[in-house]
């Protein structure tokens, strides 16, 4: 995959910026639980015996305590709500979508189990019905174009590429002038590498949001990628200029002026974002291969020999 697509972190940006790692996961999960129902000195000892167990993330001994609890326990009481929560989240957490369903459908109340839901659904190609829950979770209705553009922006963050695109597409058919459709619909595109594809759908998103920072950052990607150096210069520009603080279009900067042989302007470019990452990979290499060849050769390589402290990392 190209390193113009990439994060700091190596992911594609939409992976990065919305895939939580498993631990946050079952914190949150966790912590929403007891907000949520925390209850009653009166929970029963299999109700008790399941919370330790799913806190513990032995998720599959937890199911079993928190079924036998909640056989026992008044549907409408918050230890029943609690117990389903927490049986549909241990589901979820062992990818048994099929299982998960029915418990987290019995607290569609919870923000968090219409998260689950929404993915679940997906993974038993039910699109349908994993907008409805995408959309109770936003507060938004269902099939509004802000609905499919919630439901498909939320697929996109879990690679659900082909679901997302639909429910993208059915968004701007309803409402052409909706912020951050066209840009998603873009970076489906530009990662699947149909720039042309990208690009016009960044220009309709720029059309009505010039004042989007990453909006500028992709449509220079992309143009980088097509080594249109001159025309991806003032985009990634713009989104310095609005987000100063990311370090993705300063090191797409610094390449195009790399490129074009512009080594003054590469070298401070490249400085900037490793002041705003200093772990970055491709900005080191950059910034070494640029001291090299504006003869800065000593400090080149040692900048070079940097790169191995990195790939250790």
């Amino acid at each position: 995959m190209d390193s113009a697509f990439l994060s700091a972190s190596g992911d594609p940006l939409w992976k990065s910026v919305a895939n939580p790692r498993r631990s946050i996961l079952f914190n949150m999960f966790h912590v929403a639980a007891h907000l949520v129902f925390f209850a009653a000195a009166a929970a029963s000892q299999e109700h008790q015996q399941g919370l330790e167990l799913y806190k513990q993330r032995n998720y599959e001994q937890a199911i079993t305590a928190l079924e036998r609890a909640a056989q026992k326990e008044d549907p409408r009481s918050a230890e029943f709500k609690e117990s389903a929560l927490l049986i549909g989240q241990s589901y979820f957490q062992l990818s048994q979508a099929p299982k998960a369903i029915p418990w987290l459908e019995r607290v569609k109340s919870v923000n968090e189990a219409n998260y689950m839901l929404g993915y679940a659904y997906l993974q038993t190609n039910q699109q349908d019905q994993s907008r409805n829950a995408f959309a109770r979770l936003f507060g938004v209705a269902p099939e509004s174009a802000v609905g499919h553009l919630m439901a498909g922006d939320m697929m996109l963050k879990k690679e659900f590429e082909e679901q997302a695109s639909l429910e993208l597409q059915k968004a701007v058919m309803l409402d052409p002038k909706l912020p951050q459709a066209h840009f998603l619909l873009a970076e489906i595109a530009i990662y699947r590498g149909r720039l042309d594809e990208g690009i016009d759908q960044m220009n309709r998103e720029l059309a009505l949001n010039p004042g989007s920072s990453m909006a500028w950052y992709r449509r220079g990607d992309a143009r980088t990628r097509q080594e249109n150096w001159d025309l991806a210069i003032p985009d990634l520009q713009r989104a310095v200029w609005l987000n100063p603080d990311f370090s993705g279009p300063f090191i797409l900067l610094g390449r195009c002026y790399f490129k074009k042989g512009d080594y003054g302007n590469a070298e401070g470019i490249l400085r900037r974002a490793l002041l705003l990452d200093p772990q970055n990979y491709a900005a080191t290499y950059l910034l070494g291969q640029t001291l090299m060849l504006a003869g800065k050769r000593d400090e080149g390589r040692s900048t070079l020999e940097r790169l191995k402290e990195l790939k250790q990392k």
